[in-house]
């Protein structure tokens, strides 16, 4: 087996790749190739324009509550907050110097490397700030005509959906669809944004560790979006993760498969589950008993140490 890291750095990577291995395969050899990048839109653009029909992408997303646990010996708390980003880990005891590296030494550079030096976009401040704003609302639900109104020069709503599908690509922020029996509604639905490690909100917000648990309304987006992070970064190809609302009936996420839908709702501390709102989805679209995360519930720290599959597949 052969390994190469970061191959993206590499000028023509793939015609190289290709030519190689197209070689090794006339002559016999049975060498295992397996490439890695941390620049997800460098890498997809290699592979398909060079090395289609040779290639299985094995998905590499976030680090799991349970393995920055097994590592670095973070308690839940401290997951929800400084979320899994293993470089930072040794950061947190100052928490200054570790808002300073997630912001600066992952996110621009993540921006500028990923999606700026690989995709045509003609409003690079615009990503930027539709980031910021993104990792602001994350866990709440937010028109593209409110986004409008609060980013300079953001254009029309096509561009903003477009901007948040590279971000979302790009590992750091995504819009979550409303679920809807009809396809046309849901592609028309406002999204639901939802960081893809918190540690982007966290970083973002100024809030210290201890401001944050001490501030009730946050502290829950928080344990909200690390709870939607974890279903959308485990979720293996053809589980979708949306949303649900109707009215004042609100389900926070639902797992989509085959034809099969489950609501899963998560509280913090004593908040309780939206009864209503689980038993109008569960009627309406003929689905099992939904999943509930939280206290006197499925506990966070368990729900967080299976993949998203494994829940929907208790229906």
């Amino acid at each position: 087996m052969l390994v190469f890291d970061e191959i993206q750095k590499v000028p023509n990577w793939s015609e190289t790749v290709k030519g190689l291995w197209d070689a090794d395969r006339a002559r016999g050899c049975p060498l295992q190739v397996v490439i890695l990048g941390s620049a997800p839109l460098q890498m997809q653009s290699g592979l398909s324009e060079s090395l289609a029909g040779r290639f299985e992408p094995i998905r590499v997303t976030h680090w799991s509550f349970p393995e920055m646990a097994a590592a670095f010996d973070f308690t839940l708390d401290q997951f929800i907050f400084f979320g899994g980003y293993p470089g930072a880990a040794g950061l947190i005891t100052d928490e200054e110097r570790w808002r300073d590296y997630i912001l600066h030494a992952l996110v621009e550079p993540h921006l500028e490397r990923d999606i700026l030096a690989m995709t045509r976009v003609d409003k690079p401040a615009l990503l930027k700030n539709l980031f910021e704003l993104g990792a602001s609302y994350s866990g709440q639900i937010l028109s593209y005509n409110k986004m409008t109104g609060q980013l300079q020069d953001a254009g029309n709503t096509t561009t903003l959906a477009h901007y948040l599908d590279l971000l979302s690509t790009a590992g750091l922020l995504t819009g979550l669809e409303k679920h809807s029996g009809s396809a046309q509604r849901r592609r028309r639905s406002s999204p639901k944004l939802n960081v893809l490690n918190t540690a982007l909100m966290s970083a973002t917000s100024g809030y210290s560790f201890a401001e944050a648990r001490a501030d009730r309304t946050f502290w829950g987006r928080l344990v909200e979006s690390a709870a939607g992070a974890h279903l959308v970064n485990t979720a293996r190809p053809g589980l979708e993760v949306c949303y649900w609302r109707e009215g004042s009936d609100e389900v926070d996420f639902v797992l989509r498969h085959a034809g099969g839908v489950r609501a899963v709702e998560v509280k913090s501390g004593d908040s309780r589950p939206n009864d209503r709102a689980l038993g109008e989805f569960e009627s309406r679209f003929r689905a099992p008993r939904s999943l509930v995360v939280g206290e006197n519930a499925t506990p966070l720290n368990e729900f967080l140490s299976a993949p998203a599959q494994e829940w929907f597949d208790q229906l």
